[in-house]
């Protein structure tokens, strides 16, 4: 292995076998504290690059991220490919979670949802051979079809561990409600929803229904889409097919609104001698002891600034200053376009 690479502070990084590890579910495995969403080295954060990919992905495992994310509709099979080549040779070092549920179609903005059973059975095959792996070690509803019974869908995914396909199941983006009906059918490993300091609906009742459970939360997005880096500043440098581009969040008024926000952020990093990246994951890891972040990146030099964040410290007033501050009222434009927020369910 290579000399650790520093952070953005000049500290050399913790070996892989520093990295501290959190419960999968009650599965009795273990993944990374932080994983690493990959959906963005495929599409939606401008032209991909496989080679840098590769690059950011064997970053991350040298770092002891070894929680990679993916689903079937990230580039339409392409993300799935681009894991599954990269895991040659290093199957036994990484877990996979893949999601199946959004069908794409054939314009940019078209999709539907897919729970029926027959689908559950064909998108796992598929998911398995372009991974190029025997079993998919979290499978993830990725959004719900509520015309049909969560109890016909995971009874289908229950079948897939039986065929000793998939080895553990979740869920995204579903209700307290939904989660329960589910794990009656068959253990829920974890839910996976987005969750940060500016988007924190899951402390409404579905961190709790997870606790009670005991069920991982991963929470995407924790980093607000690059937002809460502080780094972004406006979308005019982003790319044209960059989906920020259409976001309520990132749009005139409440852009200027929620850059506010990002400046406090921000200057309270500096203060802490950390970045506002290393800020948003601390909270997340300190306020929670079973959240699992997955923040995404393609750039491997943001891989060490992410997993630096496990060593950074927040006291209880500290925590308390940046709830107040992110309060779900100061934040402004919601998290998807109507379109965007098709199978996302209540938390109430």
């Amino acid at each position: 292995m290579t000399e650790p690479e520093t952070n953005l502070r000049g500290e050399k990084q913790p070996p892989a076998d520093t990295m501290p590890r959190r419960a999968l579910g009650r599965t009795g495995r273990t993944v990374s504290a932080i994983g690493l969403g990959c959906m963005g080295m495929s599409e939606f954060y401008g032209p991909r690059d496989d080679a840098l990919s590769l690059v950011a992905l064997q970053t991350a495992l040298d770092l002891g991220i070894d929680f990679f994310d993916t689903a079937d509709m990230y580039g339409s099979g392409h993300n799935e490919q681009l894991i599954g080549g990269f895991l040659k040779g290093r199957r036994d070092r990484v877990t996979v979670a893949t999601k199946f549920g959004i069908v794409r179609g054939p314009g940019a903005g078209d999709r539907r949802i897919d729970n029926s059973p027959a689908y559950v059975q064909s998108a796992c095959e598929a998911s398995l051979k372009r991974l190029g792996i025997d079993t998919i070690d979290l499978y993830y509803c990725h959004r719900r079809n509520p015309e049909v019974p969560i109890e016909d869908m995971v009874g289908a995914m229950a079948r897939l561990v039986e065929a000793g396909k998939v080895r553990a199941l979740g869920l995204s983006e579903v209700s307290p409600k939904s989660l329960r009906a589910a794990h009656a059918v068959h253990p829920i490993a974890a839910l996976q929803s987005e969750y940060s300091l500016w988007s924190r609906e899951p402390e409404a009742g579905t961190l709790a229904t997870c606790r009670e459970l005991g069920v991982t939360f991963v929470a995407y997005s924790p980093l607000g889409r690059g937002f809460l880096t502080g780094t972004l500043g406006s979308t005019a440098s982003l790319a044209a097919d960059d989906f920020r581009r259409g976001n309520p969040r990132f749009q005139s008024e409440a852009l200027a609104n929620n850059q506010r926000l990002a400046d406090a952020l921000s200057a309270f990093a500096q203060r802490k001698q950390a970045t506002a990246a290393q800020i948003a994951l601390a909270w997340l890891l300190v306020k929670n002891d079973d959240v699992v972040p997955i923040p995404g990146t393609r750039h491997p030099r943001r891989l060490p600034e992410n997993a630096a964040a496990v060593r950074i410290e927040l006291s209880q007033d500290e925590i308390a200053t940046l709830d107040d501050l992110f309060a779900p009222a100061s934040v402004a434009g919601g998290r998807y376009t109507e379109a965007g927020m098709a199978g996302i369910e209540p938390v109430a």
